[in-house]
């Protein structure tokens, strides 16, 4: 059983504006055909939509390890993760983004999760992720990072 599963659908308004796929078909092919804009603009359509739900990446923490679209880590290798919103949120997907970092973003979802990755073979300095709860995100990331009982010294 995951400690935190969040998958990261579009926003209602990204399958809306979807739509309009539908009458610029019909605008290019009535010239040709209207029922031939009309059948095409329905299955592009429907060929988004399922293009953005099949793609939609999941980001879960379990078994102490962090999982984020196709990569995982475990958390025996991460620092300690930040939330980050608003203005924070675009420096770090912007002008504060290192290269070199593991991205898992989406531009409808908003807040991100900086997780810094302190395994030195690994190349990506931090992994930084979109969460639309990146408060709970960054504290399972923190409290599953503490060694289980028996673990460690005393």
């Amino acid at each position: 059983m995951p400690d935190y599963r969040e998958k990261l659908w579009p926003s209602p308004w990204i399958y809306i504006a979807t739509l309009l796929l539908v009458p610029a078909s019909i605008l290019v092919l009535a010239p040709v055909s209207l029922p031939a804009g009309i059948v095409t603009g329905i299955v592009l359509y429907i060929a988004a939509v399922g293009s953005l739900t099949l793609t939609a990446p999941v980001i879960e923490v379990r078994d102490r390890m962090l999982l984020a679209g196709r990569a995982q880590i475990s958390l025996d290798h991460t620092g300690e993760a930040v939330a980050a919103f608003d203005a924070a949120a675009r420096i770090e997907r912007g002008t504060g983004l290192d290269a070199r970092a593991y991205l898992v973003i989406r531009g409808w979802v908003h807040p991100v999760v900086r997780v810094p990755i302190t395994d030195p073979a690994d190349p990506a300095p931090y992994w930084l992720l979109s969460s639309r709860r990146p408060k709970e995100l960054a504290a399972v990331i923190n409290g599953s990072r503490r060694p289980e009982r028996g673990e460690g010294t005393t």
